[in-house]
């Protein structure tokens, strides 16, 4: 058991109870512990700068949901373009890599519209950065994607060409175990 990760996610978890009010550490602990996949996970959410935290818990399943809740979009996860198909396009300066091929490498999925509207109410994020949320099929056929930041205290999501990138736009994701 990784108990550098887990002491991490602790105070991590501890710091930031408005996240998770209702939770106790011991319940999250006992569903992530023996779980390997999902500690590798969480591992790599870590060393990309995700700052991995659990946003909700569903009673009846057990279902713990970890998100990426750095302050900014995660700094390992930026200057990337959209997806596979986005990254293949560029002809010239093309990008190192793409937001769901690498949501897919560390093993978690961009967020949708709703949760980051969601995540954003449980803090403030993205207020110098931006990020790369799950486009809707009818806007990824069109060649396009979503992002979203926080700007004048409100949250806004815009739409961008699927291969575009920038220094300061990633991707968060999101974990169930």
């Amino acid at each position: 058991m990784p108990i550098a990760l887990l002491a991490t996610l602790r105070a991590r978890f501890e710091k930031h109870r408005a996240r998770h009010d209702a939770l106790a550490w011991a319940d999250i602990e006992a569903r992530i512990g023996g779980n390997a996949k999902a500690l590798a996970t969480l591992q790599r959410m870590e060393d990309t700068g995700g700052e991995p935290d659990v946003i909700a818990f569903d009673a009846a399943t057990g279902v713990v949901t970890f998100c990426d809740c750095s302050a900014e979009s995660p700094a390992g996860r930026r200057s990337l373009c959209y997806d596979r198909e986005a990254r293949i396009s560029r002809k010239e300066n093309a990008p190192a890599g793409s937001a769901v091929e690498m949501a897919g490498e560390i093993g978690i999925e961009l967020l949708t519209e709703e949760e980051y509207h969601a995540l954003q109410q449980l803090g403030r994020f993205d207020t110098k950065t931006s990020s790369w949320l799950k486009a809707p099929d009818a806007v990824r056929t069109l060649g396009g994607a979503i992002f979203g930041d926080r700007r004048y205290d409100r949250v806004f999501v815009y739409h961008n060409g699927a291969q575009s990138y920038y220094a300061a736009r990633g991707f968060r994701g999101m974990l169930r175990v």
